[in-house]
């Protein structure tokens, strides 16, 4: 059995769904993982905050807008009567339910109920069109299968248990149609994977079958090998490894949510990475496979805080790092990058929710500055920090202010820091002098 995934672009209209119908149009039985249609999840994530800050009124234009839209989708997409008005009593229902919600108590499990309703409606509506064209394909609600643990961890038996039940007991199909992100939390309630997490939600499933592959279909051929966004003249990667797979997400590669890889790994399951618009395209295939070493692709992730802490006490001071490291587990925050002198440590995170608590206690032990507005510009490929030519790349970031770099932490990865305002400039000469000129790894 094999798993597709597909977004919310992919789904995002019409006729892009009969362009998804037509791709699962196979032999092979498979079970396809849906986002929300573009912009919906924005738009109940809007109303959510509306309902929060008691602007009632503006909710409910909201979401009169938003029901208008689905309406005419269904009407464009289903000729079948009988399906039609069983579509529309759905979406109807759906949308009751956001208007009740207005007025009421707000809470975070009102939030994940409203934004829960952009996966529901988009496979609700894509099944239907299925059934309509002839499809034996059957819905499998994420909400009977999909819960994480009291640590947001993936609760692997149960979904394992629960899904294959499900399948089993259900009427044979071809095609089984689920929602991605969303999912029940430990106590049962209503709660999602994080933005992005439909990737995620496919490997998790494809893992509890134990898939002969999961496909992941987007709006770009696969893993580039820089960010097209901000780089001429990209080009897709035809094969990277998990490992490098794994890197490219986690620093910035927006195509995959950073988790994604870890559930099929262990199994061995492939992962690929198609155009839902370019289907012939070979896409990007990961497996535990190595193909050549050097530099493969660079990405760049935004959003990081850097900070530095001193401490005249820290020169051969035994338990130094220990108590930095201790303030910020308290506050759950992740660090990126870390860099250590004698004095010294320096060190970014992504997450500044609790950064004035972790100030506060640090500085009862050290001094400590604050840079935000920085990037991690990530270099990787296997064994990069081996390859003969990796050191030469730094000659050309001769103008660029290079905060920290870290080298030899991973076999498959160079971490640079650098001022966004300085990003684009370190992406675009690192792009001519890696793959456009002497070719670093290539």
């Amino acid at each position: 059995m094999l798993v597709y995934k597909f977004g919310g672009t992919s789904v995002g209209s019409v006729v892009n769904m009969n362009h998804v119908k037509d791709i699962i149009n196979t032999k092979d039985q498979k079970i396809v993982v849906l986002s929300a249609m573009s912009g919906t999840t924005n738009a109940l994530v809007e109303i959510s905050r509306l309902i929060e800050v008691g602007e009632g009124d503006a909710a409910k234009a909201h979401i009169k807008t938003l029901h208008e839209t689905y309406t005419n989708v269904v009407n464009d997409l289903l000729q079948n009567e009988s399906l039609r008005q069983d579509v529309h009593h759905y979406v109807n229902t759906r949308f009751e339910i956001l208007s009740d919600a207005v007025g009421t108590s707000f809470s975070q499990l009102l939030h994940n109920e409203i934004v829960a309703n952009g996966e529901l409606l988009s496979t609700y509506m894509f099944s239907r069109l299925l059934q309509q064209e002839g499809f034996k394909a059957r819905l499998l609600p994420a909400l009977d299968f999909m819960r994480i643990d009291s640590h947001n961890e993936p609760d692997n038996f149960y979904i394992k248990q629960n899904l294959n039940r499900l399948i089993e007991s259900s009427d044979a199909a071809d095609i089984y149609i689920t929602q991605g992100f969303i999912c029940l939390d430990a106590e049962g309630k209503v709660t999602n994977l994080q933005r992005g997490g439909s990737d995620y939600t496919a490997t998790i499933i494809g893992a509890a079958i134990e898939a002969d592959e999961v496909q992941i279909w987007t709006d770009i051929d696969g893993f580039h090998n820089n960010d097209p966004r901000y780089v001429n003249d990209t080009q897709a990667l035809s094969h990277l490894s998990y490992d490098e797979a794994a890197e490219l997400a986690y620093f910035g590669a927006k195509i995959l949510h950073p988790q994604t890889v870890m559930p099929v790994r262990n199994l061995d399951i492939p992962l690929r990475l198609k155009n839902t618009m370019a289907p012939q395209a070979h896409g990007t295939l990961i497996t535990n496979k190595v193909h050549g070493e050097g530099i493969k692709a660079i990405a760049a992730k935004d959003g990081i805080t850097a900070i530095k802490i001193k401490s005249v006490r820290m020169l051969l001071a035994h338990g130094f790092l220990k108590k930095v490291f201790e303030v910020f587990e308290r506050y759950e925050t992740s660090i990126d990058m870390i860099t250590t002198s004698e004095i010294a440590v320096s060190l970014t995170i992504d997450n500044t929710t609790h950064l004035k608590a972790i100030t506060e206690e640090l500085e009862q032990f050290a001094t400590v500055d604050i840079d935000d507005y920085m990037s991690i510009v990530c270099l990787v490929g296997n064994h990069i920090i081996y390859h003969p030519d990796t050191p030469e790349l730094f000659q050309v970031l001769q103008d660029v202010n290079v905060r920290m770099i870290a080298y030899g932490g991973s076999n498959n990865n160079i971490s640079l820091l650098v001022n966004t305002s300085d990003k684009l400039e370190t992406l675009q000469k690192l792009q001519r002098y890696v793959f456009e000129g002497k070719g670093v790894g290539v």
